[in-house]
């Protein structure tokens, strides 16, 4: 049974980890990827509802990594996600890669998770009144059914705890740890540049480097003081900067500007992205619950993606500095950008 803040129950029938959770209810539009979303360090502490119908039809990868320890199907080391809803779920599957189903991976990484749900309906409520707390109860357990808020900073439950670094030859990049995808460290490896991965609260500014990519990463970017206080440093010494999602958020908090938080957030593989002075449209994956104030941004910045469903800001550019940022997941024209400004 799924209980919502706002008092409404939904009856369902378990297929993960038989015990109950509580998170954020949220929703995401993808049709596919769901061990990558499963495994995004941005869901963390969060109820993940897929509208998609059908999930499970093509099981689950191993998690095999390349020779510098970089996971290859997988976002991350773990599930994220506090608990799963789904309508339809798939116990057979048929994949050339897969290892096992969605169902025993849910089991064996303790995450609860439902089908048999109207996901349409749950999400029509989620649109309407805003994200919401919610509690995956299984059947005959006793819980608390008062509501505890997210609360504190989310970043140290998903940034590495030490350095790490991949490669020791080219230009120097050095990757802030809020929650980064492997997919995004894969991406600044295969463009021949060394990688040092620092934890989120790293002063990384003590380190040679030619480049800062800030991650994305979970929560509310209005908490994570330190980093922004580094960020500030680092734009200041005018290095060439890149940040992806939650980095996007951070790097307008220090340049002044301000975020605020999103009624229900942009979570799939298919928000309409405009190129601000061009009727260029780009599609994107996005998974994420704030967005930048456009409106407060220093003279010395501007705008350049706009989203074509509520006009918020997706991306921030300095003006006289090789410096910018996008809030979505950004494809190789950005990579190839901020490699060709170290």
């Amino acid at each position: 049974m799924l209980v919502l803040q706002n008092g409404r129950t939904l009856q369902g029938y378990s297929f993960g980890y038989d015990g109950p959770v509580e998170g954020e209810v949220v929703f995401s539009t993808s049709m596919v990827g769901y061990p990558e979303s499963l495994t995004d360090p941005a869901y963390s502490g969060q109820i993940l509802c897929i509208c998609y119908p059908l999930v499970g039809n093509y099981g689950v990868p191993s998690n095999e990594t390349d020779s510098e320890g970089i996971i290859k199907h997988f976002e991350s080391e773990k599930i994220h996600i506090k608990g799963l809803i789904i309508t339809d779920y798939s116990e057979l599957y048929s994949h050339w890669e897969a290892v096992e189903s969605l169902g025993d991976w849910l089991k064996r990484e303790k995450i609860p998770a439902i089908c048999g749900l109207d996901t349409r309906a749950l999400t029509q409520i989620i649109r309407e009144e805003g994200v919401m707390q919610g509690k995956i109860v299984p059947e005959g357990c006793v819980t608390d059914f008062s509501f505890n808020p997210l609360m504190g900073n989310k970043l140290p439950d998903v940034s590495c705890e030490e350095t790490i670094q991949y490669g020791s030859e080219g230009k120097k990049v050095v990757v802030l740890d809020c929650g980064v995808k492997h997919s995004y460290l894969r991406a600044l490896r295969e463009r021949g540049v060394q990688v040092t991965r620092v934890p989120w609260s790293f002063n990384f500014n003590t380190l040679d480097y030619d480049g800062l990519f800030i991650s994305g990463g979970p929560g509310n970017p209005k908490l994570c003081g330190i980093t922004i206080e580094y960020i500030k440093q680092a734009i200041a010494d005018g290095k060439p900067i890149m940040g992806v999602e939650l980095g996007n958020q951070l790097l307008a908090l220090a340049a002044g500007a301000r975020v605020y938080k999103l009624k229900y957030g942009h979570r799939g593989s298919n928000q309409p992205v405009r190129v601000e002075g061009q009727t260029k449209c780009l599609i994107t994956s996005q998974n994420h619950g704030y967005a930048v104030d456009n409106s407060t941004l220093g003279s010395e910045w501007e705008s350049i993606y706009t989203n074509m469903n509520d006009g918020s800001c997706e991306g921030i550019r300095h003006l006289s500095k090789p410096i910018f940022a996008v809030q979505f997941q950004p494809e190789d024209i950005h990579f190839d950008e901020f490699i060709s400004k170290l």
